[in-house]
């Protein structure tokens, strides 16, 4: 580590919050699917800012457009219309097949949103306040009170305790547990489509359709959460959409902006016309014209560079990869996840994997204290897999 290196670290140590148990590097520029540090060393990122960078580091039409919205237009409120927002709106909507969207600056306030929805349309229907929402364990949600209410992590939540109140947890994959939590007050089951922080777990087909019949059966609204699962990483624009399935609410975030702070909860027109109305809810900066400018740029991109069809070329071949390390490690017990979203899962802690691959120029991030996680950008290529391959191995041994 450089002199001037240790100088920043230094500096922030005594500076921002300890919230963060950060690496001990100083990241300054990135170029494609790699980043390199102040001191100009390259790294292979795996890890994408958590699932954010999709399409890669430097892009210049995605630049070129935030720079040139910059020059026009940064923020005006929400007392306004402002094009990028009615473009990125329109954009989301063709793709996922919701009706109705609102930005927000982040997943966790999307999250929120998606919360307030749910107990306005069943106050909307009933005039009762007292109504609660299913939740599943070993779900991540968000760190706002609202989203770490519904995070079925206890360690996360214990020491901010009480929460917003009226929260149910079952258990993933598991129906009979959703059906045992099921009453005249359930007014929203939320999960993750595929579970991140909690493993890199995708709900099976039978745990999503049965979730699905309860809502129809009580109407009750089905919420997913697609922050991370979401934006092409699994193989389809939304994770949701390979299952027959579709939620009442979603959450998105993460890959939306590609780096832009920007989330957004979306909604079909039923719940639209029975919940939000003005004065419920609103953000001063959600939906500005520079976040949704980023936004519409990344819908834009994906589609004209068929970046879904991408991730399903070379999604099997990372599998593929992953497949052969593990047969090679007897410390690796299994493979889990789907398209770009991936976990290895070992019989101990992977702190050491992951800092030994820092210092071989390899960015990867753990989900638990046993899991390593693969969310690159989306346009990583075979060769980059193979690169990766070589120095985990390596990292292993």
């Amino acid at each position: 580590m450089s002199e001037k290196m240790k100088e920043y670290i230094d500096e922030a140590e005594k500076a921002l919050l300890h919230t963060y148990n950060r690496y001990r590097i100083v990241l300054d520029h990135g170029e494609g699917v790699h980043l390199y540090d102040i001191d100009g060393k390259s790294y292979l990122d795996f890890v994408a800012g958590i699932a954010v960078f999709a399409l890669g580091y430097g892009d210049k039409e995605y630049n070129d457009a935030l720079k040139a919205q910059i020059d026009k237009l940064l923020h005006t409120s929400n007392y306004y219309y402002n094009v990028p927002a009615i473009e990125a709106a329109k954009l989301l909507k063709k793709e996922s097949g919701m009706d109705r969207v609102f930005f927000t600056n982040s997943g966790a306030e999307a999250v929120e949103g998606a919360i307030k929805t749910a107990r306005k349309y069943a106050y909307t229907r009933d005039g009762h306040t007292d109504h609660e929402i299913i939740a599943m364990e070993h779900s991540f949600h968000g760190r706002t009170m609202g989203a770490l209410s519904v995070t079925g992590n206890a360690h996360y939540r214990e020491a901010f305790e009480p929460g917003i109140g009226n929260i149910r947890f079952a258990t993933y994959n598991d129906l009979d547990s959703v059906k045992a939590l099921v009453s005249r007050k359930t007014c929203a089951i939320i999960l993750e489509t595929v579970q991140g922080e909690g493993g890199l777990t995708p709900a099976t087909p039978e745990f999503l359709e049965g979730i699905r019949k309860i809502c129809d059966e009580n109407d009750i609204l089905m919420i997913l959460d697609e922050i991370q699962c979401g934006m092409g990483r699994t193989g389809s624009w939304f994770a949701w959409q390979k299952y027959g399935i579709k939620p009442d609410v979603m959450t998105s975030a993460k890959a939306l902006g590609c780096g832009v702070p920007i989330g957004a909860f979306l909604m079909t027109e039923k719940v639209a016309g029975s919940s939000l109305v003005p004065g419920d809810h609103g953000t001063t900066y959600g939906g500005n014209p520079f976040a949704c400018e980023a936004a519409k740029t990344v819908l834009e991109l994906f589609e004209k560079r068929d970046i879904i069809e991408h991730v399903n070329s070379v999604a099997p071949y990372l599998e593929e990869k992953l497949g052969e390390i593990k047969s090679r490690h007897s410390c690796i017990k299994e493979i889990r996840g789907t398209g770009l979203m991936r976990g290895l899962v070992f019989d101990g802690p992977v702190s050491g994997v992951i800092n030994k691959a820092l210092e071989k120029g390899l960015i990867l991030i753990n989900a638990g204290s046993d899991i390593l996680r693969f969310v690159p950008p989306l346009v990583i290529t075979e060769k980059d897999i193979d690169t990766m391959a070589e120095i985990l191995d390596s990292c292993i041994e």
